[in-house]
């Protein structure tokens, strides 16, 4: 009994490792970022349409703006306020569409590639290398051109934006996990090629998969407010963090608090992601102590 306790008492025990200050930050920003596009609509004070053209471009409070508009009014005396917590409601609803879009079909073909192999396989990969070798403006120049703009086709376009990148990562990871034990048992019993990948596969490198959706979120954001900034992204009367920006620029120096509120959201919401990213990505890493 003596040497089980013994044993017991110096065997290493497992301890979580704390988050870091920064990571708990950025954690923090997202979930708040999260709580502002749910109730948007209960925590803006005004209507993103409402004009004051008396109170137009009144400077935020503290620098002699009233109460009633705390960041301000743009050219239109609309409430800045109002307008970015329905600003970032649409920019996450955006990327979060995209990514999501983006991370299905990328895994999807990356999955086929890795089953089929030969000919399927080169033409996925030659699909890969012409979407990584074509210009994204391009592209939605000219999709946008052909087609009009609607919100659900933005979400398309920017889907095709980086989906090659989770391509390649689910055809490395199926190609990896075909080659383990699991795969090759259940492949011997007879499994079709539905519960291969779906049921025993996928859970699997979902974790990784996930990881590389994290770290293509941002990049979505960034996009899409590119986009809005060049008048191709979301249309008036709908506003996005890219639309804030774009049409601030004109009254940069009479009144940039219009684009600097939306401008400090996208650097800070970019970075948290991206911050939150790296660390899942070291979580979920088995090969990190």
């Amino acid at each position: 009994m003596a040497t089980l306790a013994s044993a017991a008492a110096t065997r290493p025990t497992s301890r979580r490792r704390p988050v870091p200050l920064g990571v708990a930050l950025a954690l923090a920003w997202i979930f708040l970022m999260i709580l502002v596009g749910l109730f948007a609509d209960l925590l803006r004070p005004y209507s993103i349409t409402a004009l004051d053209l008396s109170a137009r471009l009144t400077p935020p409070i503290g620098f002699g703006g009233p109460v009633s508009h705390p960041l301000g009014t743009d050219e239109l005396g609309r409430d800045v306020l109002s307008r970015l917590i329905v600003s970032v409601r649409v920019s996450l609803l955006i990327a979060f569409g995209a990514t999501l879009l983006g991370v299905l079909i990328g895994g999807t073909l990356g999955l086929v590639a890795a089953h089929f192999r030969g000919l399927i396989e080169q033409i996925v990969l030659m699909l890969i290398d012409a979407q990584a070798a074509l210009p994204f403006i391009i592209l939605a120049l000219s999709v946008l051109a052909f087609f009009g703009n609607s919100l659900a086709l933005l979400i398309a376009l920017l889907a095709l934006y980086g989906w090659e990148r989770h391509a390649r990562v689910a055809r490395g990871l199926a190609l990896a996990a075909n080659t383990q034990g699991y795969m090759l048992a259940v492949r011997q019993l007879g499994a079709g090629p539905w519960r291969l990948y779906v049921g025993h596969m996928l859970p699997n490198i979902s974790a990784t998969m996930i990881v590389s959706a994290t770290l293509a979120f941002p990049e979505i954001i960034l996009a899409e407010s590119g986009l809005s900034f060049l008048g191709l992204g979301v249309q008036p009367p709908m506003t996005s963090l890219g639309n804030m920006v774009g049409y601030g620029r004109g009254y940069i120096s009479s009144a940039p608090w219009i684009l600097l509120f939306p401008s400090i959201v996208i650097v800070v919401t970019t970075l948290s992601i991206s911050i939150a990213g790296d660390w899942l990505r070291d979580r979920l890493d088995p090969t990190v102590n």
